[in-house]
């Protein structure tokens, strides 16, 4: 590796740790927030980020690449599709964290490398290596024993994991950049957030002119906030390997993890214990085929 591209990669790896850590201390934000309703939230972050986003594509060429976008139907279709899941998984996500469940959205962020095995081989018919097979399998076990420990399906986690990993699915067929991507999306969306948002404040239950100044300075930055970890992370995935890549992707739910157990003091029973100890492992076992592939890979 040339010196450039050595650096390169230095700048690659600090911006998509930067961003996983990011993802990782979002409940102290969201936390904040608690009084105000999750979807208004997520609509303001997709009124706010939109703005932000569209800035920043007036810099250089990316209205032009959005507008091109806009008229090709195929974007359209997958960026709607697209939108729509990362809405739901924001959705989830922030409720999950105002109602006291930081540990299960960190379930299902830990469980997004697995999802997408397991979307790679049922959708794409990829062939899965034994190792593979095997993680999957302790992902599986940990879920059972959530559901037979704890008494109820971890649907927090589930949907999480389904929402994103079908997310980066689509994001991966499509042939935008990641800038222009995340502008397609918002923008899709942006009449229905603006109607809700709207419809709130029409009906006296809004959350702007409600709430205290920090309040309002938090529902607008969200946008902000959200978008600038997602070109970090675009950024990062440019530049450095995707098995580094894979690596660091285990920062967010492990910040999480740990907000939730020594910050919010979230219950962490025998059962759910053992439950993420086996997911867990099926994550080892899957960093571990991920490196052995790598390595085979580069000595061919």
């Amino acid at each position: 590796m040339s010196g450039d591209a050595h650096r390169a990669a230095g700048r690659g790896a600090l911006a998509a740790a930067a961003c996983y850590t990011a993802w990782g201390l979002f409940p102290i934000y969201w936390k904040q927030l608690a009084d105000v309703d999750a979807t208004e939230l997520i609509a303001h972050r997709h009124l706010w980020s939109l703005l932000f986003v569209l800035g920043l594509m007036a810099a250089g060429p990316g209205l032009k690449e959005l507008g091109a976008a806009l008229r090709t139907r195929r974007a359209l279709q997958w960026h709607a599709l697209s939108g729509v899941l990362l809405t739901l998984n924001w959705l989830v996500y922030v409720w999950g964290v105002n109602h006291g469940r930081v540990l299960e959205t960190s379930l299902g962020y830990f469980l997004v490398p697995l999802v997408n095995v397991a979307l790679g081989r049922l959708v794409l018919h990829e062939h899965l290596r034994r190792l593979q097979w095997l993680a999957i399998a302790f992902a599986v076990v940990g879920v059972s024993l959530l559901l037979l420990g704890v008494g109820r399906l971890p649907w927090i986690a589930l949907t999480l994991a389904a929402t994103f990993g079908a997310y980066g699915l689509l994001r991966k067929q499509s042939s935008l950049g990641p800038l222009t991507g995340l502008g397609l999306e918002t923008l899709l969306l942006f009449p229905f957030a603006l109607g809700f948002i709207a419809w709130q404040q029409f009906t006296g239950v809004g959350a702007l002119g409600r709430v205290g100044t920090l309040e309002h300075v938090m529902i607008v930055g969200a946008g902000v906030v959200t978008a600038i970890p997602l070109l970090l992370f675009a950024y990062g995935a440019r530049r450095i390997r995707l098995s580094t890549l894979g690596l660091l992707q285990y920062i967010a739910p492990t910040v999480q993890f740990a907000l939730g157990v020594w910050c919010y003091h979230e219950p962490f029973s025998r059962e759910r214990a053992a439950a993420f100890a086996f997911i867990w492992c099926g994550l080892a076992l899957y960093t571990t085929d991920n490196l052995l592939a790598q390595r085979r890979l580069s000595r061919a």
